[in-house]
């Protein structure tokens, strides 16, 4: 028989999904502040400042937007990762390494949505070629750059290189 004390000891809570959104973003209206359930801070950007980023870094730059962005995404992506597998190991106590495939997808996944980057799918349908295609809908950043026939998810592309 289970007694009391072993379903209320913390090392048989069964963890859900650490991103969902009700429980993983936290503010305070009065203060301003945005922060994630670990407590690291989050920001908000309006869109207008993205408009401004991109058209300021385009006029400096001119072709080389796409590599700077490329690079600040590897950045980013870099010490994204390294949150995304502080809080995972924390949250599920085992290395990010050890979690299934699926539940690293889906916190991935859920963990996009809860930043507010958007929507993401992984498509392995080249993996056989050695491909990985991921696709992103909704992306604040895609929708603000500039239109020009081109590819204009240069900053996704730096994040998603470094973590894959």
């Amino acid at each position: 028989m289970i007694s009391v004390a072993d379903l209320l000891s913390t090392s048989s809570v069964v963890p859900s999904n650490y991103y969902t959104a009700n429980s993983y973003v936290r503010s305070d209206l009065d203060l301003g502040i945005l922060e994630s359930r670990s407590g690291s801070r989050l920001l908000a950007i309006p869109d207008t400042l993205i408009k401004a980023l991109y058209a300021g870094l385009e006029q400096e730059t001119g072709l080389a937007a796409r590599l700077v962005l490329a690079n600040c995404g590897r950045w980013w992506g870099k010490n994204f990762y390294r949150r995304f597998s502080e809080e995972l190991s924390h949250y599920y106590r085992q290395a990010l390494s050890e979690l299934p495939m699926a539940e690293f997808v889906q916190s991935l996944q859920e963990c996009w949505v809860s930043h507010g980057w958007g929507t993401m799918d992984f498509d392995a349908e080249l993996a056989e070629s050695g491909f990985l295609m991921i696709k992103t809908w909704h992306s604040p950043f895609a929708a603000q750059a500039p239109q020009m026939n081109r590819p204009v998810c240069f900053l996704d592309a730096g994040i998603f290189g470094f973590v894959f």
